[in-house]
C-alpha cells in the first residue's frame, strides 16, 4: 500500500488537456499528485491557458506550463489524460500528442485516464487486451479498439488506470497515487 505523503517525490507528471478539459479531472488529480510529492506539469497545444469546463458550462481557465512541441516523453515518469468531450476529441487529432501517449505505453510507464479520456489512449493504439472504464458512450470505441469495457468506479490493468466520471475522481485519485508510487520504480519494465 502507498504511503500518504511524499511516496511520488521526485517523480515528474505530465497531464495532457486542451480547451474543452472536464476542469476538475485535471484539477482534483494534479491536486493529489502534488499533495503526493509529485511535480505536475499540464501541456497543451497551446500555451498560455486552457478554457476548462463544468460538465457543458465554462469553468475555469487552466495554466498551461509547456506545449506539447516543447516536452519529450522522456522527461516524465507518469501521465494522466482527463477528459470532458472537447479535449480528447481534439488531443487524439494531433499527431504529436497521440505518439507521445503512445511512448509512454512503450516504455512500460504508468498512464492514468478518466471519462473520455480513453479516446487519445484508442487514438494511440494501445488499448487491445486491456480492460478499461470509461464515460458509457466509449464503450463501443474501446470494443472495437480490442479492449474489454467494464462498468466500475476505477480498473487498473497492464499500467492503465481508468475511471467513468467526476464522481470517481476520489477512487481514481488514490488508484494513480498507488499505481504511480509502484509503476514509477518499474519504468521500462514491460
Amino acid at each position: 500500500m502507498a504511503q500518504r505523503n511524499g511516496n511520488l517525490q521526485g517523480k515528474k507528471v505530465a497531464i495532457i488537456a486542451t480547451d474543452g478539459v472536464e476542469a476538475v479531472e485535471l484539477t482534483g488529480p494534479r491536486k493529489a499528485l502534488e499533495d503526493a510529492g509529485a511535480t505536475v506539469e499540464v501541456i497543451s497545444l497551446k500555451s498560455g491557458e486552457i478554457q476548462g469546463f463544468n460538465h457543458d458550462q465554462p469553468g475555469p481557465k487552466i495554466k498551461v506550463d509547456k506545449e506539447i512541441g516543447q516536452v519529450k516523453p522522456d522527461d516524465y515518469d507518469n501521465l494522466v489524460l482527463p477528459g470532458g468531450v472537447a479535449n480528447p476529441d481534439k488531443l487524439r487529432t494531433h499527431p504529436e500528442v497521440v505518439s507521445f501517449v503512445k511512448s509512454f505505453f512503450d516504455s512500460g510507464k504508468a498512464v492514468a485516464s478518466i471519462c473520455h479520456g480513453p479516446w487519445t489512449v484508442i487514438e494511440a493504439g494501445v488499448v487491445k487486451g486491456r480492460t478499461l472504464t470509461s464515460w458509457p458512450s466509449l464503450k463501443t470505441d474501446i470494443t472495437n479498439a480490442g479492449g474489454k469495457w467494464v462498468d466500475k468506479e476505477v480498473v487498473t490493468d497492464q499500467g492503465l488506470t481508468t475511471s467513468r466520471n467526476p464522481d470517481d475522481l476520489p477512487a481514481f485519485n488514490k488508484a494513480i497515487i498507488e499505481e504511480f508510487s509502484h509503476a514509477s520504480s518499474m519504468a521500462g519494465v514491460k
